[in-house]
């Protein structure tokens, strides 16, 4: 069976709007509910399975923003985009300030739809980790400490999974404001521009509002670039551009706009190396390379897999512990996904072991080759018992249930699914 489709509430007091909106999400293979005031759309999020929130900015009673301040009290963390007829830079910041993924401006385009809906469900899949999740870095938490408070350019270096948002959050606590975060490497080319410095109605086709970019909405924070070796040579130029003067232009515009943001990059490749082919602008390397910070991968962190550990079944149900002959399992494997691959074998072991002890057998059929036959076959039917033990406990709400389980609702529909629960 395929993935159940993912859940987008639109919240909306202009009829119109809710209409075409669920019309256009609905074409897209997306499933909906919509709710015509803030009041509405709070209790259809805590009633239903919700996804995404994409709701109008200025409605009456509770605005959007207000929508999404309460639904952070109430401990819902559903990605929320902002509609708005007021594009101004203004809005856009007091948006992102209190939590929104994005902004969209009415009158929206198809395509500019669908491309932030797309951007807010993968982000939301991301799990990150807590700071104390950098485990002893002793060294990384001193350079962090010495840089946060300055503005200088940092370029964070580390394999995929080591944690280096973790580290771009750290600096930025220190300086406030927005923390901004562009994955360079998600977006095409075309796109990529009009994200990082915004761009004017009719730049392009689809461009029907002016819109500010990623630099713009970072004002007074930071802009964090993950992924940087990942972008294309004519935005190389344009960065390049913003980190040694400190302004821009959007595309399609002329007038020149000041940058006040704080760069913090990251890459998972030899930017070095990459200069040398010829596949990096050696000058902008070296306008990234103001200060360097170097995460080296867990297998060479020694007892930090087994503190990260704890503090990962810490944030499960019943926190159950490790046995010392898991702990040993542990520390011995090479952990190729890192910090990541850690803290979901420890959801999936929280979920499928037996009691408040994780043993060794349970560890080491998880961190072994893909499993076959009957060590497969036994994983699955206990996890299916755990999925179903959640839904009984839970009357059958799904969002109560991910709760118990202390996974994502995207986790929980894909289980249902995978089981025949659906």
């Amino acid at each position: 069976m395929p993935p159940v489709p993912p859940t987008l509430l639109v919240v909306d007091d202009e009829p119109g709007i809710r209409k075409v909106l669920c019309g256009l999400l609905e074409q897209a293979k997306y499933r909906t509910l919509a709710a015509e005031n803030g009041e509405q759309g709070l209790d259809e999020a805590h009633r239903s399975d919700i996804d995404l929130v994409i709701a109008d900015l200025k409605m009456p009673g509770l605005s959007g923003i207000e929508m999404l301040e309460a639904l952070r009290r109430d401990g819902i963390q559903t990605p929320v985009i902002i509609l708005t007829a007021h594009g101004t830079i203004q809005t856009a910041v007091e948006a992102m300030r209190a939590g929104a993924h994005d902004f969209i401006t009415k009158p929206f385009d198809r395509d500019e739809v669908l491309f932030s809906v797309k951007k807010a469900l993968a982000g939301a899949e991301r799990d990150v980790a807590p700071p104390k999740m950098i485990g002893g870095l002793a060294e990384v938490r001193r350079l962090v400490e010495r840089v946060a408070p300055t503005d200088s350019t940092v370029l964070i270096h580390g394999e995929t999974g080591v944690g280096k948002e973790v580290v771009a959050r750290m600096i930025h606590a220190a300086r406030g404001g927005p923390f901004v975060k562009v994955v360079c490497a998600a977006l095409p080319e075309t796109l990529l521009e009009a994200e990082l410095f915004g761009h004017e109605k009719g730049a392009f086709t689809g461009a029907v509002n002016a819109k500010p970019g990623r630099f713009e909405l970072a004002g007074g924070g930071t802009i964090f670039l993950d992924e940087i070796g990942e972008i294309p040579p004519a935005t190389q130029v344009k960065l390049l551009r913003v980190l040694q003067d400190r302004e821009m232009e959007r595309v399609g515009g002329v007038a020149t706009l000041k940058v006040d943001a704080r760069v913090v990059a990251a890459t998972n490749v030899d930017l070095a190396a990459a200069v040398r082919e010829g596949r990096f602008r050696q000058d902008l390397f070296f306008r990234l390379n103001v200060f360097p910070i170097s995460i080296p991968p867990l297998r060479e962190r020694g007892d930090d897999v087994l503190e990260m550990a704890d503090a990962f079944l810490d944030r499960r149900p019943g926190k159950p512990r490790l046995a010392p002959e898991a702990r040993e399992r542990l520390r011995e494997y090479p952990w190729p996904g890192n910090v990541r691959e850690l803290q979901n074998l420890m959801e999936r072991a929280s979920i499928l072991g037996d009691g408040p002890l994780i043993g060794i057998e349970l560890i080491g059929s998880l961190l072994s080759a893909p499993a076959v036959g009957g060590i497969h076959e036994k994983l699955r039917a206990t996890e299916r018992a755990a999925v179903e033990d959640a839904l009984r406990r839970s009357a059958g709400n799904r969002t109560k249930a991910a709760r118990l389980l202390g996974v994502s609702r995207r986790t929980l529909y894909n289980k249902l699914t995978e089981y025949g629960l659906a």
